[in-house]
């Protein structure tokens, strides 16, 4: 009988590691280090009004002020006058597959990018390192008034003043060292615009591909969704792996307004030389819902802790995430919410796999202040061990400043029951097979949640950590 295939050894992670050559005729690179004359050349090569100019020289000196946080993983590795804060193909952005450069094209077609925006997008904004290569938007879904674009394109455009207006409010640059250092050299990501009512029915995307090596990569996302409004909006990343430190440290700000709907789906896929320092904060308007689907695979080291303010009465929010650390990873991710508005809820779901030495730390933050009457709030949180090296380890939070709530948090940390791989394996399933099932399964609460070629490609990343040596 011949030998089936082992489904742990299926996935190539050729997928992700391959590189570009980076050569000085095709890509402009901004020498290592952060001073004010680095920061002013970014801010005169992406032409920026007098404005932002402004706002980056004050996000610089805060950097300077500010201190690393002393609580997390060490980040000592990480060097700022090692990493080159912008890096560029010389390339305009264009808004045909075709038209972009060849080297960069087959990056996102072995990505699968361009077929995913053929067969179930609205709308794609490809980015590579610092600035956005392709944007486009389906012609009936701009129809109804819907604006996806580049962010240097709309502060140049009649979206300038809502730029201007919205354009780290929720994160402000003294929110801590690597907001202001984003504040400081901040270059590329999306601006959306979803009108009173209309509903987007099929998801926007946004794919950033960090290629550079000893590079940083500083997306801003800004997305407002107006009143009664709905929205499915999917990120993914990834990069290949260098013997040198890269840093992400992107930003992305959430205005969900009354009764509107947002769904945020990100599946993080950054090698393991990569410091990923991210920042991501929502703002719920009465009756909005908030929802937050979240896969971190990649990163040597991760801070990750999507926020969500329910400010209005009765808003909503979700998050479902979930966590994988291997080898060499220390991955420090979780959520946080504060219910302001009466009858708010919110629902916090997550899942942390951690095998061959690597540590997953889950850490929340629930708020619940004195005007949020008859809130509802419910933390649960699994984690799951496969060997007996590995780390996990979990930090909830909880601020309750009225009586009148109603709050739950539940959590666990286990190994795979070696009843579990026996039965499995009576019924002639090989261990590897039968641990990456009961892995699979333990995700599901995730995968369910993306759309059916994001939980593919999370339950193939999962194999793939799962047959990994590091």
């Amino acid at each position: 009988m011949p030998a089936t295939k082992c489904a742990v050894s299926d996935v190539d992670r050729s997928l992700y590691d391959f590189k570009n050559e980076e050569n000085s005729s095709d890509y402009f690179r901004e020498k290592e280090g952060l001073t004010e004359e680095i920061v002013r050349r970014i801010s005169t090569e992406k032409n920026d009004p007098a404005w932002m100019l402004d706002f980056r020289l004050k996000s610089l000196r805060l950097y300077h002020e500010l201190q690393i946080p002393d609580w997390g993983p060490s980040i000592e590795g990480l060097n700022m006058d090692n990493i080159a804060t912008y890096v560029r193909h010389k390339t305009k952005m264009k808004g045909s597959w075709e038209e972009v450069p060849e080297d960069i094209k087959s990056t996102f077609e072995r990505l699968g990018i361009p077929q995913a925006e053929r067969e179930s997008l609205a709308g794609v904004g490809a980015q590579f390192d610092s600035e956005l290569v392709y944007h486009n938007l389906q012609k009936d879904v701009a129809e109804k008034g819907v604006v996806y674009t580049d962010l240097e394109s709309a502060l140049h455009n009649e979206f300038a003043e809502m730029v201007k207006e919205y354009f780290m409010h929720l994160v402000p640059p003294s929110d801590h060292k690597f907001a202001a250092l984003h504040g400081a050299v901040w270059s590329g990501g999306s601006f959306v615009y979803v009108p009173k009512g209309v509903k987007v029915e099929i998801p926007l995307q946004s794919y950033f591909r960090l290629n550079a090596a000893g590079a940083g990569q500083f997306e801003h996302t800004l997305i407002i969704v107006d009143e009664g409004a709905d929205l499915h909006f999917i990120e993914g990343c990834s990069a290949p792996k260098y013997n040198v430190a890269n840093l992400h440290a992107g930003c992305v700000e959430l205005y969900v307004k009354k009764n509107a709907r947002l769904r945020y789906s990100t599946i993080e896929n950054w090698s393991k030389n990569m410091y990923n320092l991210n920042t991501k904060r929502a703002l719920v308007e009465e009756g909005g819902t908030m929802e937050w689907v979240s896969g971190s695979f990649g990163s040597h080291v991760s801070y990750l802790y999507p926020m969500t303010i329910l400010k209005g009465d009765h808003s909503h929010m979700e998050f479902t995430g979930i966590t994988f650390a291997g080898a060499g990873q220390n991955l420090d991710t979780g959520a946080k919410v504060v219910h302001r508005g009466r009858g708010t809820t919110s629902l916090i779901t997550t899942k942390s796999i951690s095998k061959d030495g690597g540590i997953g730390t889950y850490r929340s933050s629930v708020t619940i202040l004195p005007s949020a009457k008859k809130a509802k709030a419910s933390v649960s949180c699994d984690s799951l061990m496969l060997d007996s090296i590995s780390r996990a380890d979990t930090v909830p939070g909880m601020d309750i400043r009225t009586d009148d709530a109603d709050v739950g948090h539940e959590a666990k940390i286990g190994r795979i029951s070696d009843e579990a791989i026996f039965y499995l394996m009576s019924r002639g399933i090989p261990e590897a097979d039968a641990r990456a099932m009961i892995v699979s399964g333990f995700a599901s609460p995730v995968s369910k949640e993306l759309p059916l070629e994001y939980a593919v490609e999370m339950n193939n990343l999962i194999k793939l950590e799962m047959n990994s040596n590091g």
